[in-house]
């Protein structure tokens, strides 16, 4: 029977902390989705949903239980959905992830951050999609997105992997968040 464990909530908390949702779709890896929860979480972000998931990529396998190192709630408390639109719902802003080539108008994490800042600080509820690990986002996925970015990567490589892509996304929205919070006097 598995044991739960109440984890402690992130010491910041900011407006697009409580806006933001991450979005893993069509998951393979029940290490990457374990993983991934705590890549999130460690930058403050506690929203999680999981569209269609694979077979081993469900929140209670033993694998995902045991990379999402004091993440466990986060994971626990990430809803399954079957489709996109679904894990969409209430949701203003969508913001697309691609390592595809081709794909138009894809902006840096760090290019993007400041507009998500200010939905956020309006309100607004703001999702960053991320597609499985072998074959990304659909273009139909992609579609649903009012922004779409990549993670610039110096290696001629096609990726990177999927929790290491919703932790580099999560840590630029975060450092961006932080010195906003902190205003300009502390640049």
């Amino acid at each position: 029977m598995l044991k739960e464990v109440i984890e402690p909530t992130p010491a910041v908390q900011l407006p697009l902390h409580r806006q933001t949702t991450f979005v893993l779709v069509r998951p393979h890896y029940p290490e990457n989705v374990g993983a991934a929860a705590r890549a999130i979480k460690t930058m403050g972000f506690t929203q999680l949903t999981l569209v269609k998931p694979g077979r081993l990529a469900a929140p209670r396998h033993e694998m995902a239980l045991k990379m999402a190192v004091k993440s466990r709630d986060v994971l626990l408390a990430a809803p399954v959905v079957d489709t996109l639109p679904q894990a969409l719902e209430g949701v203003d802003f969508v913001v697309a992830t691609t390592a595809r080539p081709g794909v138009s108008g894809v902006l840096a994490p760090r290019t993007i951050a400041p507009e998500l800042l200010d939905r956020a600080e309006r309100g607004e509820r703001i999702a960053i999609v991320f597609g499985n690990e072998k074959t990304g986002l659909s273009s139909e996925d992609l579609e649903l997105a009012g922004a779409r970015v990549r993670i610039p990567m110096a290696a001629n490589q096609p990726s990177v992997n999927l929790a290491q892509a919703t932790q580099l996304i999560a840590y630029e929205l975060f450092t961006s968040a932080l010195a906003h919070a902190q205003g300009p006097s502390s640049a």
